[in-house]
């Protein structure tokens, strides 16, 4: 079959475009010996292990601290679990968005160019896992012109964040159906091996996800439920086995997020909240998580079970006489370098938490309370542990009937996930953190990364148009979204 564009929102561009060619110079630099054109599976483990590991390590540095999982230690002042944020705070997320988008954009190419529906498929679906994180940390971005500078598109509009989500549901509806056409996947794959059946489920999976996100603008219970409702139009992730995991072997090229385990491992303190609250589930993620604390008895090291100390602290922690827990280096850089990993771009557990979050709202409250302890198991089970048979006699573990207890989980359940745990307490204030008086903005949390000093700068008319349809550039200021 011919393979149509799947949306005009499909092309992508920084804020700096690039120059015009002198007048014959591609004839004279054209290299006879050159494929012009990529196979479009050449791209695909390009882009997945630079994303899943870009943002591993950003979970682990941004996420912990503003979402109070871990924190650096010791933290005499500033840094982000003290919500101290600076323009350049979102410089990273903004490039490595983009340059991988510029891979999708060529996949998507590749795939026209050699008639593979599949292909374009997983381009739609890459796409919409990068732009999701890419909007939902900045708000209104450059979507439908952006990489387009060879065109001639230098200085692109930026999109509002409402108009990017429609047109990327609209993407991956498009791309739910070409999954089904007769075209198959030979390319290196990271992520599935190759397995278009699970890249469907990968691409639904994410379409519950941009509904739900949208949460306070549209009726998104009754968007996930036709879906959940069709499992046959619209296959889903329903085990560990179906998530998007990509396993890293440490071995190169794919090499542990951090080149040394003791950058993952040292200078890193768990936060009070996160260890108090696991403590209560008397939970089994604990040991994969985290070390345990000690403090020195009879001038020996003690352990005392998983102890953190408070985020947001003075800076003084002497009155905290022991060592906190620490990261458990084997979850992100094993003791034996070759023991696979796994990096994370959405767990199956995020799905079963999606269903009970629509199940209840729509008051239906059995179907809720399954689909809230699946979500459990399944973040339990993701790390090798099994489900006590009473964890859910216990009082903190049994379900309620309310989005509170739901969105608990789901914290846990979204542990090393890029920025989801931000994005979503930004969109339904769950967990509630406890604040204190050395965090910046009177301990109101930030909402988004300023634009780059470069998109001032360089296309200083749209980004003044953005400006003025955010309503401001600044950390407060409520994407979409979130109003």
């Amino acid at each position: 079959m011919k393979i149509k564009h799947i949306s005009a929102a499909i092309l992508f561009t920084t804020a700096i475009g690039l120059s015009g060619c002198t007048k014959h110079f591609d004839e004279l630099n054209t290299d006879p010996n050159r494929v012009e054109t990529a196979s479009p599976g050449t791209l695909l483990t390009p882009t997945i292990y630079g994303m899943s590991t870009y943002f591993t390590v950003r979970s682990n540095g941004f996420t912990w601290e503003i979402m109070q999982t871990g924190l650096s230690n010791p933290s005499a002042a500033n840094g982000v679990h003290r919500y101290y944020f600076t323009e350049t705070s979102g410089d990273g997320t903004w490039n490595t968005c983009y340059r991988y988008l510029r891979n999708v954009r060529e996949m998507e190419a590749a795939a026209i160019a050699s008639n593979s529906p599949v292909y374009a498929a997983v381009a739609t679906t890459l796409k919409a896992y990068i732009v999701g994180i890419l909007t939902d940390s900045f708000g209104d971005v450059p979507f439908s012109e952006a990489l387009q500078a060879e065109e001639g598109v230098g200085q692109p509009k930026f999109d509002t964040q409402e108009q990017i989500y429609a047109d990327m549901i609209s993407a991956l509806e498009e791309a739910n159906a070409l999954y089904t056409e007769d075209s198959n996947m030979d390319g290196a794959d990271l992520l599935y091996n190759n397995k278009k059946d699970l890249w469907r489920k990968f691409n639904n999976s994410l379409l519950l996800r941009f509904y739900l996100r949208q949460s306070k603008r549209i009726n998104a219970p009754e968007k996930i439920k036709a879906i959940l409702d069709n499992p046959t139009e619209y296959p889903i992730f329903t085990s560990n086995d179906e998530g998007a995991f990509v396993e890293i072997t440490g071995l190169a090229p794919y090499d542990y997020a951090w080149g040394r385990r003791q950058d993952y491992v040292n200078f890193t303190a768990m936060a009070e909240f996160f260890v108090k609250n696991l403590n209560e589930l008397n939970d089994p993620r604990r040991p994969f998580i985290m070390t345990e604390a000690s403090e020195l008895v009879d001038g020996k090291l003690v352990k005392i079970g998983y102890k953190g100390i408070p985020a947001g602290h003075s800076g003084d922690l002497s009155a905290y006489k022991f060592n906190p827990s620490t990261p458990n280096g084997d979850l992100m850089f094993p003791e034996s370098v070759g023991t696979p990993i796994k990096e994370i771009l959405m767990p199956y557990s995020e799905v079963e938490f999606i269903k009970a979050e629509v199940y209840l709202e729509l008051g239906m409250l059995e179907e809720a309370e399954a689909a809230y302890e699946a979500g459990v198991k399944a973040s339990i089970e993701q790390y090798g542990a099994a489900v006590p048979a009473d964890y859910f006699d216990n009082e903190a573990a049994k379900f309620d009937g309310t989005l509170e207890r739901i969105m608990f989980q789901k914290y846990i359940g979204l542990f090393m996930v890029d920025y989801q745990q931000w994005f979503e307490y930004r969109r339904t204030g769950y967990p509630e953190l406890p604040t204190t008086p050395y965090m910046f903005h009177n301990g109101v949390m930030p909402s988004r990364f300023m634009y780059k000093n470069e998109v001032r700068r360089f296309n200083p008319e749209n980004y003044a148009k953005a400006v003025e349809q955010m309503g401001a550039d600044d950390f407060h200021t409520k994407v979409w979204w979130e109003k």
